[in-house]
């Protein structure tokens, strides 16, 4: 189906980003790329209130979007992806079985985020296969998608715990509860994965420890290379640092 779309381009600050993307959703967006961590695009159909979207971004830049089938379009950036060593990555409109020796986790790109195509969330499955053992107890801290989730499930965790703040992210993870890492129970998890911005894990850092078992590992990502040493400060001593392109991952083990 040929659509006809516009797009606007803006710029905000990492802090308000999430905010932003919810926004943008709640104004009708089809389909919105980060383009870094300060700039966003956002596709509307031509239907869309374009005073009332320039009233809510007024530096917005609008651009006019050729015409075509943007459904597929968006299908054709997503195929099917190995993730790690033990996992394939299949959006829902696709049946491709998955390799021998790996785990199929069915997506759905562009709902929530935690599809696998980001950096910071590969970063975070591969820290999982290496860290995770069965039965163990694992939280997720900003489930998104619920990706890490059910990726922990598959690998044999013993228990797996998880929480947004975002009723459609929970919903649409089919996992866990609304709220964040201060409502779950101290000492419950073993790993706690927390692949989410900076600020929130510099704030929640107390509570991300506490619901830490002894010997218990943090998986922290969704930052930037240039943001480990600011990380490494409100973390403390990383017993490992991972990078894939501009992001990394920290893991700490509790004491």
């Amino acid at each position: 189906m040929v659509l006809f779309m516009f797009s606007l381009e803006i710029e905000c600050n990492p802090e308000d980003r999430d905010r932003f993307i919810a926004d943008l959703w709640e104004m009708g967006s089809v389909g919105i790329v980060e383009l870094s961590q300060e700039r966003l695009r956002a596709f509307f159909e031509d239907s869309a209130d374009r005073t009332e979207l320039l009233r809510r971004f007024p530096h917005a830049a609008v651009q006019r979007e050729e015409a075509r089938d943007w459904v597929q379009s968006a299908r054709d950036l997503f195929p099917p992806m190995e993730v790690g060593k033990r996992f394939y990555l299949v959006p829902e409109w696709r049946d491709d079985p998955a390799p021998p020796g790996r785990f199929r986790i069915k997506v759905n790109p562009g709902m929530a985020f935690g599809t696998g195509v980001h950096e910071s969330t590969r970063l975070c499955i591969e820290a999982l296969e290496d860290v995770l053992r069965p039965g163990m107890h694992l939280l997720d801290v900003g489930t998104g998608s619920g990706i890490l989730a059910k990726a922990a499930s598959l690998l044999g965790a013993g228990r797996v715990y998880a929480c947004d703040i975002d009723p459609v992210a929970v919903a649409i993870a089919g996992i866990g509860f609304v709220g964040s890492v201060d409502a779950a129970a101290s000492s419950c998890a073993d790993v706690v994965t927390a692949n989410i911005s900076p600020e929130v894990i510099v704030a929640a850092a107390p509570d991300l420890f506490r619901v830490l078992r002894p010997n218990g590992v943090l998986l922290a990502s969704g930052f930037e290379v240039h943001e480990i040493a600011q990380m490494k400060s409100a973390l403390g001593d990383a017993s490992e640092v991972r990078t894939k392109g501009n992001w990394a991952l920290i893991a700490v083990r509790r004491s």
